[in-house]
């Protein structure tokens, strides 16, 4: 892809941005936490600058008599992950003029609103950080592109548990997604990180 392409895609009058559930408990077990939380929030601050729209997902567990099995399944296989108190609280905080979209599946397409507001907005690029790289962010990239939205993954503001994890789904991605650093997408969008 040419780099005039990538900066047609990534203009912002047609861009929004989606950070992953940043929650506590998950932020607080990166491989990269410091590095992660950096160009995460430079990034959201470049899109603020340039009035790209903000979305924040956050997971909301569903009671437990009706949330998935498959769900319970997975979480147990990773370790019987708990919601604690606090754990589902967001370690970046949304600012007003953004939208935080609760959600209990591992993609931002399924069980939302998500894709309605995009096309209402005329927005057909999503720019994609947050937790984890292999799990919610892939998955959403995934059902992006097969919704005929470009996703761009901004590879310094994912991340997961896993280095591996996170290093395996991104060379997935580079096949069905573009990727580019914060600093990039940042560049593109006139550089400012105000």
């Amino acid at each position: 892809m040419e780099p005039d392409d990538v900066r047609k895609i990534l203009e912002p009058s047609h861009t929004a941005l989606l950070i992953w559930d940043v929650q506590r408990m998950l932020v607080d077990g990166l491989f990269n936490r410091t590095d992660f939380l950096t160009a995460t929030r430079s990034l959201l601050r470049a899109a603020r600058a340039r009035n790209v729209p903000v979305f924040f997902s956050k997971i909301t567990p569903l009671p437990e008599r009706f949330e998935s099995p498959v769900r319970k399944m997975f979480l147990k296989r990773m370790g019987g992950i708990r919601f604690s108190p606090g754990g589902l609280d967001l370690a970046i905080e949304p600012a007003d003029r953004d939208t935080v979209i609760p959600k209990h599946t591992a993609s931002m397409f399924v069980g939302t609103h998500f894709e309605h507001l995009l096309r209402n907005a005329g927005i057909g690029t999503i720019v994609l950080a947050g937790i984890a790289t292999e799990i919610g962010i892939e998955s959403t990239a995934r059902d992006a592109s097969n919704r005929g939205f470009f996703p761009v993954i901004a590879t310094d503001a994912v991340s997961s548990r896993s280095r591996e994890a996170h290093e395996r789904s991104l060379r997935n991605m580079e096949k069905i997604c573009i990727l580019q650093t914060g600093a990039e997408i940042a560049d593109i969008w006139g550089g400012s990180e105000a």
